[in-house]
């Protein structure tokens, strides 16, 4: 199935007098919750519905906990997280402290399968 895409017009940021161009934007097609996660995964396996959730509550507490150790938490074909950050520059290293980092953020790097799935991808315009 396509996912469909609108079309925005947008100028460039911090340059309000630069020519607007004109970007695809996938659309939502809605939302998958957990429960709807908890039931595809319980009904396509033998493993029941409160196995699944505890499962991936579980996954959902240890993920944080482990990136705050300082780990890479990979998942195998599911792909890894990581902890990332930016930080202000300093002109020597001995004035580079914890202080610095100014934002933190999860990243996630998907698996081969993820990856090769989101290469076939197909898309359709959305008529206005």
């Amino acid at each position: 199935m396509a996912i469909q895409f609108n079309i925005l017009e947008i100028g460039k940021p911090g340059d309000p007098t630069a020519p607007k161009k004109f970007y695809a934007r996938p659309i939502s097609s809605g939302e998958i919750t957990l429960d709807n996660l908890v039931d595809d995964i319980s009904h396509a396996s033998s493993v029941t519905e409160a196995d699944v959730y505890a499962v991936l509550q579980s996954l959902v507490r240890e993920i944080p906990k482990n990136i705050a150790r300082g780990y890479i938490v990979r998942l195998g074909n599911l792909g890894s997280f990581r902890l990332g950050s930016n930080s202000l520059g300093s002109d020597t290293e001995e004035e580079v402290n914890a202080s610095n980092i100014t934002r933190t953020r999860l990243l996630f790097h998907p698996g081969s399968k993820i990856k090769a799935a989101m290469q076939n991808l197909t898309f359709t315009k959305v008529k206005v």
